[in-house]
């Protein structure tokens, strides 16, 4: 953006800018994307959407502290933001911050423990804790944030320390050791570039210059290989040098065994791959959801130990995409199989999410008792306020599409009481109009106007102009009706 162009602002609109970035990031141009996403911002400053997927930005390009920063502004106004809470736990986690990230994916997994993101996290942010503080490598955390730890393999130190990589940290006041043949390992094709660095340091005349910012050149080179050092034992931190030998001998061991060599750190992959299957549109979506299930499913239980509860997350992403593309039986067959790997892996979120598109199918294609009965199954497993009051309404609203208006009204009811509870007003929304069609249904009227008026408060609060008109129709035909 020029100059000029940047003096005269922002010359679309706010919904314009979003979705160029989204496209951006779809095409992995994360920087423009950031710049799409922060003119949307300065249209409407504070929007949690817009945050969180500039946070997700920020995330790709390695700047964890700006993502943390956005997801944790997109929380402000609303602690229970799930995109927000998600957000912040991936940002902790890339910190290194194991603990704090799953604090976070236990809090978006209570409030929205049908979506697997959450669970996975739970899973990974736990084998990182695993890995860095209860094997066998020693490792050691120190402190909060604290990615440092001295590596020893069997308890004996590493024997050939290039002392040119013994540097102190003023900002921890402690001392890092790190084996050169560690850090090949670990930093891979960086490596060169730390090296590379290392001599930049030893040109005096360089180092002394600035660059237009005004920057040092020297903070510069030191910085970048802080961060490498940085990143060095943050890999190691998540998976030890001996976890990555026990997986590379795992893998030649399977090699002539299965079709596709499992990658180094098959979890990683399955993460970033239902990663990728999320973000993308549909058709792709069930692609890409297909293609790694035929790669899971010739992998061991020792290559992934929970290979049962991914296959169950790859039935349901299937299923998922089949529904939305209308593909009814068979979006109900993949959800049926997810169903019975929960059922035979004892697993109870992924039963309850199961049952839960179950239902929706069912729905969907107008097979409400079915729903009914499978929605009553999940009940039990339900996990706070806001799962209850979604269950509560959809279940309601297959009876009043039964015509059985009182127990339409009862679970509308039980639906505002959840809705209530936790002051969510878009359900309290949902669940006043199911109450008010159900009582209006009963010849109620009076009930009925008062539901519908309760319905219009809430409606204008959320500053939903569609649902305000169409309450507002309805509220007149009912009060119509109590005149009469």
């Amino acid at each position: 953006m020029s100059d000029n162009e940047e003096g005269q602002g922002p010359k679309s609109t706010f919904s314009t800018y979003v979705a160029e970035g989204d496209q951006l990031f779809q095409k992995g141009e994360y920087v423009k994307a950031i710049e799409s996403f922060s003119t949307a911002l300065s249209l409407q400053p504070g929007d949690k959407n817009c945050l969180v997927s500039r946070s997700r930005c920020y995330l790709k390009l390695g700047d964890a502290e700006s993502a943390l920063k956005d997801a944790e502004t997109s929380l402000q106004d609303n602690k229970g933001f799930f995109k927000g809470l998600y957000q912040k736990a991936e940002a902790l986690y890339t910190m290194g911050d194991f603990e704090f990230a799953l604090v976070y994916y236990h809090r978006g997994n209570k409030l929205r423990p049908e979506l697997q993101e959450f669970r996975l996290g739970i899973q990974k942010a736990q084998e990182a804790i695993d890995n860095s503080v209860g094997s066998p490598s020693s490792v050691k955390l120190e402190n909060k944030g604290d990615l440092s730890f001295f590596h020893k393999s069997n308890g004996v130190r590493p024997k050939h320390l290039n002392p040119s990589h013994k540097r102190e940290s003023k900002k921890h006041g402690r001392k890092i050791d790190k084996s050169e043949k560690t850090a090949k390992e670990l930093l891979g094709e960086l490596y060169n570039d730390r090296e590379y660095l290392e001599k930049l340091l030893q040109d005096e005349d360089l180092i002394k210059g600035k660059i237009r910012t005004g920057e040092r050149v020297q903070d510069l080179i030191v910085g970048c290989i802080s961060y490498l050092d940085t990143r060095t034992a943050f890999w190691q931190q998540q998976k030890p040098i001996y976890a990555r030998q026990r997986d590379r001998k795992l893998m030649q061991q399977q090699w002539n065994r299965t079709l596709h060599k499992p990658p180094s750190d098959p979890t990683r992959y399955v993460l970033n791959s239902l990663e990728e299957i999320d973000t993308g549109n549909t058709e792709n979506s069930l692609k890409k959801a297909r293609e790694l299930m035929k790669v899971v499913k010739e992998w061991s239980e020792e290559v992934l130990p929970n290979k049962t509860e991914v296959l169950g997350n790859l039935h349901s992403c299937i299923g998922n995409a089949l529904m939305d593309l209308g593909n009814m039986d068979k979006a109900l067959h993949h959800h049926q199989k997810d169903l019975d790997l929960a059922n035979k892996g004892d697993l109870m979120d992924s039963k309850s999410r199961a049952l839960d598109n179950i239902g929706r199918v069912y729905a969907r294609i107008g097979k409400f008792q079915q729903a009914i009965e499978v929605w009553e199954e999940k009940l039990p497993l339900a996990c706070g306020g806001l799962e209850k009051a979604w269950l509560f309404h959809e279940i309601g609203r297959c009876y009043l599409e039964l015509k059985r208006y009182r127990e339409a009204r009862d679970y509308g009811s039980r639906s505002l009481m959840a809705a209530d509870d936790i002051s969510d007003e878009k359900w309290q929304l949902n669940a006043s109009v199911l109450m008010a069609q159900a009582e209006l249904k009963l010849g109620n009227y009076k009930a009925c106007v008062s539901h519908f008026e309760r319905a219009l408060d809430q409606a204008k609060l959320l500053q939903d102009d569609t649902a305000s008109e169409a309450i507002q129709k309805a509220l007149g035909e009912a009060k119509h009706r109590v005149i009469q």
